[in-house]
């Protein structure tokens, strides 16, 4: 590997590591810059410049990593919100069909009162789920179609980030609720294979939201 290749791979692997968000946007934009960064080297190189010194007056132009890291890192921030917000349209559904199923399956009269509590927890995390839901559209409207004439609000990931927390807090629960459900209903398997979708949308939502609070709470990197 040439000096002025190795820069270049050194720029991008630093740029990498600086940088935080979903892994594929993440090494996109990585990608980008670096192609940039060797093509305008390149330039500088069939200009007559020897390979080195290209790479590092292309460095120049483009800023150091420092310099870059901010606006890269807002692009990812706003990447993760969306993902974030996707993850919750997709699986608020499911707290839905959970607050339906608890509060139409069958059960042991003798043992009425806990799935009766059961279902009123459901209820609560129904609201949960629509709640979070419209939330969760609304930042993909703002952060898609309607980005390109409004500016995204500053506070939208961190809030994104909460909304997906409590929803995934809510599945939590609603994996309980199942469970406790499912042991006295005379339809328990039905009930049982909804607090497994209950928890795996958990899992999923969870882990997206975490990454989310994450790239919100992150500091910009100095400049110069």
């Amino acid at each position: 590997m040439s000096p002025a290749d190795r820069l270049v791979q050194e720029y991008a692997a630093d740029l990498t590591a600086t940088l935080h968000g979903p892994a594929k946007a993440k090494s996109r934009l990585v990608e980008e810059v670096r192609d940039g960064l060797a093509d305008t080297a390149a330039a500088y190189a069939d200009a007559g410049l020897p390979e080195e010194e290209a790479a590092r007056r292309a460095v120049r132009e483009f800023g150091t990593v420092r310099e870059v890291a901010p606006s890269c890192q807002r692009e990812l921030t706003v990447a993760q919100a969306r993902h974030t917000a996707r993850a919750v349209t997709l699986t608020a559904p499911f707290l839905l069909g959970c607050w339906y199923l608890a509060r139409t399956a069958g059960h042991d009269p003798a043992s009425w009162q806990l799935p009766a509590a059961a279902r009123l927890l459901a209820v609560h995390l129904a609201f949960v789920a629509t709640v979070a839901a419209l939330l969760a559209a609304v930042t993909l409207a703002a952060t898609g179609s309607l980005a390109r004439r409004l500016p995204t609000p500053e506070r939208l990931p961190l809030v994104v980030a909460w909304a997906g927390t409590t929803a995934s807090g809510a599945m939590a629960a609603a994996t309980l609720a199942l469970a406790t459900a499912a042991a006295l209903a005379t339809d328990w398997s039905l009930l049982t294979f909804a607090g497994a979708l209950a928890a795996a949308s958990h899992a999923a939502v969870a882990t997206s939201a975490r990454a989310c609070r994450r790239c919100a709470r992150l500091p910009e990197p100095a400049t110069g």
